[in-house]
């Protein structure tokens, strides 16, 4: 292991492993850890971190202290952000799988058409499965457990040890499925061309994903808000978010 390889690996312990993508690394906290290390990033973007991950990494990585991330979600006693979790609403669930398909650590349940569950103590509410459900049904909910500091490693260890085994599984899967794949056909060069620019078009960027699951949340709280008391500015917000979510949904 050279020592870089050994920074980024400290690096990584001390993220949370929510793999929500709010940092902009849509592929997960390693990545970012890499990025880090290679001074592409800085070291403030952990969101679920927040300020005592950010102060961590500045330390290790000898770099000065700076203000973390802002997060949608108040401050907790520990000063990192409000934990969150996923609550499925079991009798709306069409059991379609696509919250499956978006949990970065394998931490929903069931079968299609059949209801679906979150294993609430695995759950990173990283929001990945709210964007994806097409029936509305996935809540998020406050997880007002504070864990202590190995209780908080532990997580993040089985937190990594299950997003790792999940790529590898769907890596397994790729693979399977390019070997039953059809022999390649030559194809005219303009009609490959116009095949991949629809295939292209068809493609969803990750990164907007993300952006779109998070504004669809804060909607949703603020719904939620609203509905038990009427307030004017929180009115404005809320169709200032459903403005840029309907922005970000034209331009796919």
């Amino acid at each position: 292991m050279t020592p870089d390889n050994a920074l980024i690996h400290l690096v990584d312990s001390l993220l949370p492993q929510t793999q929500c993508g709010l940092c902009g690394h849509v592929e997960g906290c390693y990545p970012y850890a890499r990025a880090m290390v290679e001074q592409t990033e800085a070291a403030n973007k952990c969101v679920p971190g927040g300020q005592p991950v950010a102060d961590q990494l500045a330390s290790l990585l000898k770099r000065s202290a700076l203000t973390v991330a802002p997060s949608d979600w108040p401050i907790a006693a520990d000063h990192r952000p409000q934990r969150i979790r996923a609550v499925i609403r079991e009798d709306e669930c069409i059991g379609c799988t696509k919250c499956i398909s978006a949990c970065p650590v394998d931490a929903i349940v069931g079968s299609g058409k059949l209801m679906h569950s979150v294993l609430t103590d695995w759950c990173t509410g990283c929001e990945l499965c709210i964007l994806p459900c097409p029936v509305d049904c996935i809540d998020l909910v406050d997880y007002n457990d504070l864990p202590t500091p190995k209780q908080q490693q532990q997580t993040q260890d089985l937190l990594r040890q299950r997003y790792q085994i999940r790529n590898q599984r769907e890596q397994q899967r790729a693979q399977d499925q390019s070997i039953k794949a059809r022999p390649i056909v030559a194809v005219h060069p303009q009609a490959a061309a116009t095949t991949t620019r629809q295939s292209t078009l068809g493609l969803q960027d990750p990164a907007s994903m993300v952006q779109q699951a998070t504004l669809r949340s804060q909607i949703g709280k603020l719904q939620r808000q609203l509905r038990v008391q009427p307030n004017p500015e929180k009115q404005n917000q809320l169709e200032q978010l459903q403005q840029q979510l309907s922005q970000l949904q034209v331009c796919l």
